[in-house]
């Protein structure tokens, strides 16, 4: 993830200023690049770019999340239940279940956590 300082100036440049969330993350070859947008008590927001062919293995999380797909295609796997996205998609993973994600070709994504 990304340190305090970056995450600092990802905020402050999109507070009151319309972003293209697709231009605020890049992809990095043979990697998942990840930026924190906004990290507060009751939830984050995360922007993920992976290189084709990426994956985050199985695991779980305590709280509900939405993916956003910003860019290009992935497949969740939520639940042992393959869900295949694409850019413009959103859905919506429940919390304590299991979830991986596979980048099919490039993919960008933003994660909304909500820890309510």
């Amino acid at each position: 993830m990304t340190d305090k300082r970056a995450q600092s100036s990802v905020l402050e440049a999109c507070v009151a200023k319309p972003q293209s969330l697709d231009a605020l993350i890049e992809y990095a070859a043979d990697s998942i690049v990840s930026k924190t947008i906004l990290d507060k008590p009751v939830g984050t927001i995360t922007l993920f770019a992976f290189d084709e062919g990426q994956k985050l293995s199985e695991h779980t999380a305590p709280y509900d999340a939405v993916v956003q797909v910003i860019d290009g295609r992935g497949t969740l796997t939520i639940g042992g239940e393959r869900v295949a996205v694409a850019v413009g998609q959103i859905v919506i993973m429940p919390g304590n279940v299991p979830h991986s994600v596979t980048a099919d070709e490039r993919f960008k994504m933003l994660l909304t956590m909500i820890r309510a």
